[in-house]
């Protein structure tokens, strides 16, 4: 286990404690059943917290005092929230952390209701926090709805490609799409926005910002790698569904561009199936292709590139050392 598990797995909870005091029980008794309720019990559905948490460990690696960083790391993991409970409906995802989604469980309207109430938390949770002064406040919001606005865009990209069947995409388009629709929220934005909390200077907060977008990228990156090549007992009911669904992964569009197996994958790609020897054929096709080696190979570079870029520029602390080590956690994960 990497420092940077150990870290998460000794500070998640009490985390998870704060999230949980930002659901009330409203001003009718059905606001909880229909609202505050499907929430918090989505929030205590724990990931692994890494989207707040490592904002925290970046404003100490500024010097800052990381519990001034507490409410706008729980506005990130707000946004975290919304955007899982939307993309589940979008993408007709059925689990979600080994649970019935929320619009399977509650319906879609219940749901989309819900994922609107943790947008609306994103920036209330900044503008209530009495420890930030006003200007600390307008930087850290600037920053959150930049962030919201880049992950929609990437969502949109996503979503679009794949009502419309698109395949005809590069490499570039595909990096594109996954650094908005994760990099920005997944790292960039929660670095800087520590860095900024913690009296950065600019060259800092923007050391911290590139290095998160790296990991970001990286993050997605493996992410999608584990989805075909990992465990099925640690994926779960997930395994392989990245197929099943045709998502434009970075293994996929390499692969269609240099398989001579092109049109078969195409076929695989596009049938929904959930037969696991047609997925171990798909999977087959972008192993010979070099595919899953090439994304692998893509991830470890943005980290080593990132790591260098991020030494250079903070000095040494427990925290930069945290942070070193959650780019290494990224792209070696098995789960």
């Amino acid at each position: 286990m990497t420092r940077f598990e150990l870290y998460l797995k000794r500070n998640a909870a009490k985390f998870d404690r704060y999230l949980a005091t930002f659901f009330s029980d409203g001003t009718h008794p059905d606001m909880q059943r229909y609202l505050y309720a499907p929430v918090a019990k989505f929030t205590a559905n724990a990931g692994k917290r890494h989207r707040p948490l490592i904002c925290l460990l970046a404003c100490e690696a500024v010097g800052g005092d990381p519990k001034r960083a507490w409410s706008s790391a729980a506005a990130i993991e707000h946004f975290h929230t919304a955007a899982l409970i939307h993309d589940d409906i979008e993408d007709c995802s059925l689990t979600r952390r080994d649970l019935p989604c929320m619009h399977v469980r509650e319906g879609d309207g219940i749901a989309i209701n819900a994922g609107d109430l943790a947008l609306s938390l994103v920036c209330g949770t900044v503008v209530a926090d009495e420890g930030l002064d006003d200007a600390t406040k307008l930087r850290v919001l600037d920053e959150l709805v930049k962030m919201t606005t880049r992950t929609i865009e990437g969502q949109a990209l996503d979503i679009g490609w794949a009502r419309d069947r698109r395949f005809d995409l590069a490499v570039e388009d595909y990096l594109v799409m996954a650094k908005h629709k994760t990099a920005y929220y997944s790292g960039g934005v929660p670095l800087a926005v520590g860095a900024i909390i913690g009296g950065g200077d600019d060259a800092q907060i923007e050391a911290l910002r590139e290095f998160g977008m790296a990991a970001g990228l990286a993050f997605q990156i493996q992410d999608d790698a584990l989805n075909i090549t990992g465990a099925s007992d640690s994926i779960g009911k997930d395994f392989r569904s990245d197929i099943t669904e045709g998502k434009r992964t970075l293994v996929a569009i390499h692969a269609l561009q240099h398989t001579d197996r092109r049109e078969r994958l195409l076929e695989l790609l596009s049938a929904g199936t959930t037969d696991p020897v047609l997925l171990g054929e798909a999977v087959q096709i972008m192993e010979d292709a070099g595919s899953i080696r090439f994304a692998q190979d893509h991830a470890l570079s943005l980290i080593v590139d990132a790591k260098k870029s991020l030494q250079d520029s903070l000095p040494r602390s427990k925290a930069l050392d945290l942070l070193l080590s959650m780019a290494d956690f990224f792209v070696k994960r098995s789960s």
